[in-house]
């Protein structure tokens, strides 16, 4: 849940510049710096206090969590540092740097903006610091930049979607008393996507522009972290693979703000399409999955 609340309070920061300026299609660089730098302090010393304020700080920590949950979450932290480095790129662009400038500042930030949580969890007496974190970290500010340099675009875009499940039901106070706090905890209706534009790949094709194939991946019947604690309570979880369509928002021209701002955070997110799943109960069809 910390990841999801991280990003979101530092995705606020960084999207500042651009609402303060939303007449405009030039903002300063000092600007940037300035408003950024003071959300993102504000975010963190919220966070800090939020939530790792109530058990204190400990003696600093490495602690190794990449066997649990099936790594779900680790694509969690991709898909954070994905957006949040097409985010710092779409605003730095905005300013006197050069794209280039802009694309390579903006993937060393999303990584770096993320550290110092890390290092929080470290000192934190209920968590330590994850090397998977970091690598998926990388990982996911790597597929942005990656995609600049060899195309000029994101023909591959992650995406992220969820939908309820029963298991939040056995144990809420881990996987969430609520809708909000379940979209954030509960991994067993977390799914991480890769959307593929077909159509940047066969430009001179008459594929439609807005409709993309995705691949997602997702696992179920966690109710604890490990495995060797889902077998000691009775459930087993398993790995889900799924294949479907997709909606691509990028192409929808406007000339509203707002509804440039809607479609942008809009093309973060997966939405209910046709969609096959694979796992260890076959193949299963869904007509609207999410």
């Amino acid at each position: 849940m910390r990841l999801f609340v991280s990003f979101l309070l530092i995705a606020a920061s960084c999207f500042t510049p651009l609402t303060l300026n939303a007449q405009s299609d030039s903002i300063p660089l000092n600007k940037v710096a300035l408003y950024g730098g003071i959300g993102y302090t504000a975010s963190l010393t919220a966070l800090s206090v939020g939530w790792y304020g109530e058990n204190g700080f400990d003696r600093f920590k490495f602690f190794n969590d990449n066997a649990e949950w099936n790594q779900v979450d680790k694509l969690g932290h991709a898909f954070g540092t994905y957006q949040l480095t097409r985010i710092s790129y779409d605003v730095l662009r905005k300013t006197e740097l050069t794209d280039s400038q802009a694309l390579l500042w903006s993937a060393g930030l999303s990584v770096a903006l993320f550290l110092p949580i890390e290092i929080l969890d470290g000192f934190s007496p209920d968590y330590g610091f994850s090397y998977g974190d970091l690598i998926a970290n990388a990982a996911g500010s790597g597929l942005f930049l990656g995609q600049e340099l060899l195309w000029q675009e994101q023909r591959i875009k992650m995406k992220f979607s969820f939908h309820q499940t029963s298991y939040a039901n056995i144990r809420p106070e881990l996987l969430g008393e609520n809708f909000l706090q379940q979209v954030l905890k509960d991994y067993n209706g977390q799914t991480y996507w890769l959307s593929f534009d077909i159509y940047s790949f066969m430009k001179k094709s008459s594929f439609p522009k807005w409709l993309n194939l995705a691949a997602g991946y997702g696992a179920n019947e966690m109710v604890y972290a490990r495995e060797n604690e889902n077998n000691a309570n009775g459930y087993s979880s398993y790995r889900q693979y799924y294949l479907g369509l997709d909606f691509d928002f990028s192409y929808i021209q406007t000339d509203k703000r707002w509804l440039k701002t809607i479609l942008y955070i809009a093309d973060m997110i997966k939405w209910p399409a046709p969609a096959l799943e694979i796992s260890k109960n076959w193949v299963k069809g869904h007509l609207l999955y999410h």
